[in-house]
């Protein structure tokens, strides 16, 4: 493909789909977004339109709203810190596909971005309940009919200048990241380059369909 791109961004209200929102409405070719969130982001642009929808396990309210894209970037996710697994496993699983479940049957032609984590255990089968419930989100999503699916393992994440959403630990981390960038290249980038590689995958594709640190920061750098 080498057309403009139409989006749909979930979690622009996190730190995540705020950095990745606003590579969307700088990038000359992202044509028009749309965010999806249970309140208001409070950006406005004139790329941008907003559904606010609070059920994200039932979208059909909406879904009229939802054929016409090419692309989703799927940013909306929780921390696995003090939860059970079945509680994760809703809000992580469960979430997702009842999301692109019906985007795929909408727009079978899209592009669909998933951020997961560094250390997701693609087994399903590994000691860590978070990253199995990831694994098998990646696996699940792989398996639908859309024309690319790619999961995005971030580790640490450099906010952009201007940022509203960043958690409480990036903050503290954050004059740190010079130093952890310079001597761990592979677990660190900046949510820039996350923005642009998964605004990348529309058109240019990617050989893999995990993208690891390294391969976000390669794909970020592509034209």
């Amino acid at each position: 493909m080498n057309g403009k791109i139409r989006a749909i961004v979930t979690g622009s209200t996190g730190m995540v789909g705020e950095g990745v929102l606003h590579e969307c409405l700088q990038h000359p070719m992202v044509e028009s977004v749309l965010v999806i969130n249970r309140h208001p982001c409070g950006v406005t642009h004139p790329k941008l339109s907003e559904i606010i929808h609070r059920d994200f396990f039932d979208i059909s309210a909406i879904e009229a709203q939802l054929s016409g894209f090419n692309a989703c970037f799927f940013c909306l996710g929780v921390s696995s810190v003090g939860m059970k697994e079945p509680e994760y496993y809703k809000l992580t699983y469960t979430l997702t596909l009842n999301v692109a479940h019906p985007l795929s049957k909408l727009n079978p032609e899209m592009t669909f971005c998933y951020i997961s984590g560094s250390g997701t255990d693609s087994s399903e089968k590994g000691r860590l309940m978070w990253a199995r419930v990831k694994g098998k989100t990646e696996n699940d999503l792989m398996s639908l009919r859309f024309r690319q699916v790619f999961a995005f393992r971030p580790g640490l994440m450099k906010p952009t200048k201007g940022q509203k959403n960043i958690l409480k630990s990036y903050k503290i981390l954050g004059w740190m990241y010079p130093f952890l960038h310079l001597c761990f290249p592979n677990i660190s980038c900046t949510l820039k380059e996350v923005g642009l590689a998964m605004i990348n995958t529309v058109n240019l594709g990617y050989e893999k369909k995990v993208l690891e640190v390294k391969d976000i920061v390669a794909l970020a750098g592509r034209t």
